[in-house]
This record gives structure tokens, C-alpha cells and sequence, in this order.
């Protein structure tokens, strides 16, 4: 399935995407697409309804972020070998985790906005990775069991916040609206082998980054395990895995956004977003 949730800002409602293209409404199912809602059980509740019979939304609804509630929005630094190599970093022993906060989070064509004083916004198309099910010490032969799906996420980045300011990297990453999730949350039976999806970002029409998720050094079931060891993993919660080369601070020259771009990017088999930018 590919969930949804439609709506103004701060009023989504529940919904799914059916087989013709259209957006059904899923209010009389579930209450959100969140918390308890992503699990196995509440999952296949929802498959077993007959999408002709929900209630279809206007064409041009605003879709907002694919998973309500979230708790924790965790962040896997440098985690595709041909990323790591164009920054000149080397692949970490351990994976380099940080957070964007949930605040940050927007519609998957929402506006991103460039911070006051900023010089450096970049872009980092990215696989989210959802959780179902929760869990603390979770092995990571079981860990594709806590996962409930996918989605496409831009981990928006400010690099002067992040790398020159000193302190950790989190101040550069969760800027508001740095977090565009969507433009849904493609269930894991989806997705045969999610460490084979194609991924592209475009600024104004110039494809910049193209890469595919089977260059991540941590693959997912380890980054589940290994989190789950630091923290209890929650439903809700939002895994974002790093991204493939072609950042613009890995330009040469550099290259970073500015107000008045057009920003376009998917996965294979999650859909796109596309984000103009302006000055906060």
C-alpha cells in the first residue's frame, strides 16, 4: 500500500493512494497515518477495505508529511561509500548518527526555506526508513520486522551550521522545513529489495545526484539493530539513511541553493517531491 496523509498544515487526514492514481480517504479506518497505525496487525486491516468504497479526495489536495506523530527523526551521516569519498571523509568504523528535529518536518512539496544568515543550504535525497513496530535490543535478524515502510526524504542541510560552527552536526540539519517526508509511506511488501532502489535529485532541471541505495556502507537491518541499542525504537519513528553522491558541497565548485529553485528528487518505487525555495 502507499499511505498518505492529506490536508491543510497541522490538519492531515489519513489516506491512501489507490491503483488508478487517486487519493482515497482513510478517516473512517484510522485516525492517522501514526503511532499504533503502522503496525502489522493495523496494516493489514487497512489492506483488507476496498479503496472504491473510501471516500476520493480533490485533485490538487496538499499531501503533507507521510507519517504523523513522529517521535524521533534519526539521521545516518556518511553512509554511501561514493558520498563519503566525494567529501573526502572516510567511511565511518561505527555509523554517525544524528537527529533533525521533528519541527523540521514538512510536506513533500512544501516550501523549503533558506535560514536567515545562511550561505550553504544544500540537498541529500535520502530512503527513510518507518518503524511499526517498536523494540530496544533488537536483533538484527529480526529487525526488518520493526519496519513498517518507506519513503522519500530530503535531509535539507545548512554545511556552515553544520561543519563550521562547532558542536555536533544537528544545528545545520534541523532547520524548519529541512525535513520533507513523502510523498508516501510505501508499505515493506512494496518493495522486494530496498537496497537496490535507483535515487536522483534535480535542482532547476540539472540532475545532480543519481546514485542507488546498494552503495550505503550499514544496510537497514543493521542501522535498525544498532540504533535500537541507544534508544527504544518507537512506531512512528523516522530513519533517514544517508545519501548517495552529488551534494552540492561536494561540487566543484561548491554549488548551493538559493531562494526562487525548484528542488525535484524520488526513489524507485516511493514517487517524488518537488520543493521551491524561498527566504525564511
Amino acid at each position: 500500500m502507499k499511505l498518505l496523509r492529506h490536508g491543510p498544515k497541522g490538519q492531515e487526514k489519513p489516506g491512501l493512494l489507490d491503483a488508478n492514481g487517486k487519493i482515497r480517504d482513510l478517516s473512517s479506518l484510522i485516525k492517522d497515518v501514526a503511532g499504533e497505525s503502522l503496525s502489522d496487525a493495523a496494516l493489514a486491516h487497512i489492506a483488507k477495505a476496498d479503496p472504491e468504497s473510501l471516500p476520493e479526495v480533490p485533485e490538487g489536495t496538499r499531501l503533507g508529511p507521510c507519517v504523523g506523530q513522529v517521535g524521533k527523526f534519526i539521521c545516518i551521516g556518511l553512509n554511501y561509500s561514493d558520498h563519503a569519498a566525494e567529501t573526502g571523509a572516510e567511511v565511518p568504523t561505527e555509523p554517525v548518527v544524528f537527529n533533525k528535529w521533528t519541527s523540521a518536518i514538512c510536506g513533500p512539496n512544501d516550501d523549503v526555506e533558506i535560514p536567515r544568515d545562511s550561505q550553504k543550504t544544500d540537498w541529500e535525497v535520502e530512503l527513510g526508513v518507518i518503524i511499526g513496530k517498536g523494540g530496544r535490543y533488537i536483533d538484527e535478524a529480526d529487525a526488518m520486522d520493526h519496519v513498517a515502510g518507506y519513503c522519500v526524504v530530503n535531509d535539507v542541510s545548512e554545511r556552515e551550521f553544520q561543519l563550521e560552527r562547532s558542536g555536533s552536526w544537528d544545528k545545520g540539519k534541523g532547520c524548519d522545513t529541512f525535513g520533507p517526508l513523502g510523498p508516501w509511506l510505501v508499505t515493506r511488501d512494496e518493495i522486494g529489495d530496498p537496497q537496490a532502489l535507483d535515487m536522483w535529485l534535480e535542482v532547476d532541471g540539472k540532475r545532480y545526484q543519481d546514485g542507488n541505495s546498494r552503495t550505503m556502507v550499514y544496510q537497514i537491518p543493521y542501522l535498525v539493530a544498532y540504533l535500537s541499542r541507544f534508544m527504544s525504537l518507537q512506531p512512528g519513528d523516522v530513519i533517514s539513511t544517508g545519501t548517495p553522491p552529488g551534494v552540492g558541497a561536494g561540487q566543484k565548485p561548491q554549488v548551493f541553493l538559493k531562494p526562487g529553485q525548484t528542488m525535484r528528487l524520488g526513489i524507485e518505487g516511493l514517487g517524488e517531491q518537488q520543493q521551491h525555495t524561498k527566504q525564511a
